[in-house]
């Protein structure tokens, strides 16, 4: 597992180079919530609230990103709710989020996937982990995210998808390789920082 720079406060697209993950309740609902604090290693330190891991300079806490894809290998872009408090409108690759304390990254990505886009898992069956990196972004006047990112891959047979309008709002079935070749077109979509660095070293 490697490390990505911290970006300084203030430099929320992370020019100095997590899910992944932001977060996606309102203030009142973290604080009563708790994420996992690991070391750089991403061994559990005990459980942190989740708001106070995402405010000030933030604790180091376990999350994940899941990149979805289709047969014919395209990524299913998600775009952020407008209600969510870091990364408000930004596209995600697909969903990010934090395992809660006993919960798998597989056993978490699964409940996600279904919360957010009613996707099941008969409709998959290659959910893995293919990387993992520690990386820590400021969101000016809102928080930060300081992660240790697991990210999962999966191909969906079916591509059947129910969103739920409080998680998302909008989809978009984008070429990877496009996409990462062409950063320029798909600028105005701002992707969140996280998948950005899973994409980054998907093709590094």
């Amino acid at each position: 597992m490697s490390s990505e720079d911290a970006a300084e406060p203030g430099d929320p697209a992370g020019t100095g180079a997590s899910g992944t993950g932001g977060e996606s309740e309102t203030d009142h609902e973290n604080a009563l919530q708790d994420v996992i604090a690991v070391d750089p290693d991403d061994v559990a330190q005990g459980t942190v609230n989740r708001l106070d891991a995402h405010t000030g300079d933030g604790i180091r806490h376990r999350a994940f990103t899941c990149l979805v894809f289709d047969t014919d290998g395209r990524i299913l872009l998600a775009q952020r709710a407008p209600t969510k408090r870091l990364w408000d409108g930004h596209w995600d690759g697909t969903v990010a989020s934090h395992p809660v304390e006993g919960q798998s990254q597989e056993e978490a990505t699964e409940q996600r996937l279904e919360e957010e886009l009613g996707i099941s898992p008969d409709q998959y069956d290659d959910l893995r982990v293919t990387d993992k990196f520690e990386y820590k972004r400021y969101y000016p006047n809102e928080g930060v995210e300081w992660e240790v990112c697991a990210v999962l891959k999966v191909t969906l047979d079916d591509t059947s998808l129910d969103p739920d309008d409080d998680e998302i709002g909008g989809m978009l079935w984008a070429d990877y390789d496009h996409l990462h070749e062409n950063p320029a077109l798909y600028r105005q979509l701002r992707l969140c920082p996280w998948f950005e660095i899973a994409m980054r070293r998907d093709f590094s």
